[in-house]
């Protein structure tokens, strides 16, 4: 057995026994499906990520966190393609990823929300998680001019998609609503619709939680949870609560100054000496 089956096997493991401890059947966790290594971003003189190598397994939830400032949304940002790192390689599915736009991504099947809520204020609801199926549509400009035929069709199926999205997230009642009307934790709900809209192999989550109350919290977690286990889909996530983070991820990458100073489950990671002092504020040499 190679060493990267071992520690796969091993991993796997022990994701079964803590999920057997709480009383939970464990989660369908596969193979690499995303590696980053050696990542180094720069601007000018200012290194935001030094040196980073971590990976993403099929259907986990992987959380990303560190103080602020600790080049936690910079990462997101390169697996997203929006920034391009001078050192280091991206593997995604097995093969190597060169400089690859945002849309280009898309493509690829990763999706993202974001830290600060990017939604048409203006259009409904239901507009909003529509405008993620565009990756998907096939119809071109004149067949949509017509409308009639392949593009009546396909826009149907979208349509059905998009309130299937709206079931899921049980926000049949806003459907039609302005997203600029919405309370912000409503419009966190609409903007992950929208990120599920396109069928993403990858959903990359930037602060889920923030600025929420409890209860809204919690059904988010409820929302993330059933969209990795129902849709089976990989999730990466970045979130300063660190109770949701422990509850709810698989794996746990620790950024801290642009440098990794954790890896492994939550267990792993509430446990490690270097993550408890970044945490708790201890002075840096």
């Amino acid at each position: 057995m190679s060493i990267h089956a071992a520690e796969a096997a091993k991993d796997d493991a022990s994701y079964a026994a803590q999920e057997e401890a709480h009383g939970i059947e464990p989660r369908r966790v596969g193979d690499v499906v995303m590696e980053m290594k050696n990542i180094t971003l720069r601007f000018g003189g200012v290194t935001a990520i030094k040196d980073i190598s971590f990976d993403v397994r099929e259907h986990e939830i992987r959380a990303i966190i560190g103080p602020n400032g600790a080049g936690k949304s910079s990462m997101l940002n390169v697996i997203n393609g929006f920034y391009h790192p001078q050192e280091g390689e991206i593997w995604f599915r097995g093969e190597k990823r060169g400089p690859m736009r945002p849309h280009e991504i898309a493509h690829q099947g990763i999706a993202r929300t974001f830290q600060n809520i990017a939604l048409f204020k203006g259009m409904s609801t239901l507009d909003n998680i529509m405008t993620g199926r565009m990756t998907l549509m096939k119809s071109n400009f004149w067949q949509h001019t017509f409308w009639k035929g392949g593009a009546e069709r396909e826009e149907v199926e979208h349509r059905r998609r998009v309130e299937e999205i709206i079931d899921f997230l049980e926000i049949q009642a806003i459907r039609k609503t302005p997203v600029g009307r919405l309370p912000y934790g409503l419009q966190k709900r609409v903007e992950l619709g929208r990120a599920l809209a396109a069928e993403p192999k990858l959903l990359l989550l930037d602060e889920p939680m923030a600025g929420m109350n409890v209860e809204e919290k919690e059904d988010m977690c409820r929302f993330i949870l059933d969209v990795n286990d129902e849709f089976g889909t990989t999730i990466c996530l970045i979130e300063h609560d660190m109770g949701v983070v422990m509850d709810i991820a698989d794996r746990v990458v620790v950024l801290d100054y642009g440098r990794k100073i954790g890896d492994g489950t939550p267990d792993e990671v509430r446990s490690n000496q270097d993550v408890i002092d970044a945490y708790l504020g201890v002075s840096h040499d």
